[in-house]
This record gives structure tokens, C-alpha cells and sequence, in this order.
């Protein structure tokens, strides 16, 4: 690479860092005026915390972020490592720490607030466009932020009669379904 390819190089990494970094400033300043402009009119942006994914362009982004804002006002993100940029400056990995206080209901589905805290990492793969954020992908453990919140766990001890049952309940479930045929896709449930 040319000393002129590596400084585009770097520069795009950098902008891509900085609309990044921007977008997070914007969120944990509650501004989602700013937060949804650093996005580009189409963005996809796939949660596992969703209940309905994906929220696809701003306004659909925006009402996901006003129910996380409502069920977790203290909502909180943290970069807990490198930004992990591409060198075209077209995609970026954010490995982050969320902090937040369930003192809202979760709409959808409409859980009670639990006033409990909770607190788990996870990361987002990013693509950008322009200059704006195209597509977010948001990856963490689920049940893990469940578990926080609830106050219990949801997956048995290892070892446990519970475990079993759940093995021998999974055996029978897939015994089932090979008798049923060819797979089909699920229906989306209900």
C-alpha cells in the first residue's frame, strides 16, 4: 500500500471510529435527535433484545429506543475494548458494557418493571455508509439480561434433575418433529 492508500486508509478508519463513538455519546446523552441523524434513512438494526426484529429505518428505530428508554431510564453503554474497525472504514466492531435499572415496562411485550439492575456485555457489528450508520447488529447473551432481571435463573445447573427433565423433554420434542417430516419454517408464532 502507497503512503498515499495507507493515509485514506487511516482516515477512513477514523471517521468511522468517530461517527461511532458520536452515536454512543448521542445515546447516553438520551439526544436521539442526534443519535438517529448519525443513521442513514434505510438503517436495519437486528437486537436480540428485540421482541419483533428488526427495526428497520428511523422511525422504527426510534420507537425501539423510546421503549428501552422507558423500561431502562439509566440505560447505559460503555466501550469495554478496541473499536475494531475495517480498513475501508466501512464496518466496525464495538464491544460493549451495558449498565441499566428496570424501572419501566418492556413494551413490547408489556413486562412489569422489576427495579432490578442489571448488567452484561456483549457488541455490535456496524456497517457505515456515507458516513452514517447503515446496519447494527447487536449481539449478547439474552438470558443472561433475563436472568438479571428477573431475579432467577432460566437454564437448569448443570447436572440438575431440572437439566434432565429438559433433556428428556428436547428428546421427545425431536422424536416428534422426525416423524412429522421434512422440516417447515416456523409460522412466527403468535
Amino acid at each position: 500500500m502507497t503512503a498515499t492508500g495507507h493515509e485514506a486508509a487511516v482516515d477512513a478508519r477514523t471517521r468511522a471510529a468517530a461517527t461511532v463513538r458520536a452515536l454512543l455519546e448521542a445515546w447516553n446523552a438520551r439526544d436521539l435527535d442526534r443519535f438517529l441523524a448519525l443513521l442513514t434513512e434505510d438503517v436495519y438494526w437486528h437486537d436480540l433484545g428485540m421482541m419483533h426484529p428488526p427495526a428497520i429505518g428511523r422511525a422504527a428505530v426510534r420507537d425501539f429506543c423510546d421503549s428501552v428508554l422507558r423500561a431502562f431510564p439509566d440505560f447505559s453503554f460503555a466501550i469495554r475494548g478496541a473499536l475494531c474497525v475495517a480498513e475501508d472504514g466501512s464496518a466496525c466492531v464495538v464491544p460493549w458494557t451495558i449498565t441499566a435499572t428496570n424501572t419501566g415496562p418492556v413494551e413490547p411485550p408489556g413486562m412489569a418493571p422489576t427495579g432490578r439492575r442489571l448488567r452484561f456485555d456483549g457488541f455490535d457489528y456496524l456497517q457505515i455508509r456515507d458516513g452514517r450508520v447503515a446496519r447494527i447488529e447487536t449481539r449478547f447473551d439474552p438470558a443472561d439480561a433475563l436472568e438479571q432481571m428477573l431475579g432467577f435463573a432460566l437454564r437448569p445447573r448443570a447436572g440438575s434433575l431440572a437439566e434432565r427433565c429438559l433433556v428428556a423433554v428436547q428428546h421427545a420434542v425431536a422424536a416428534w418433529v422426525r416423524r412429522r417430516g421434512p422440516a417447515r419454517a416456523p409460522s412466527g408464532g403468535t
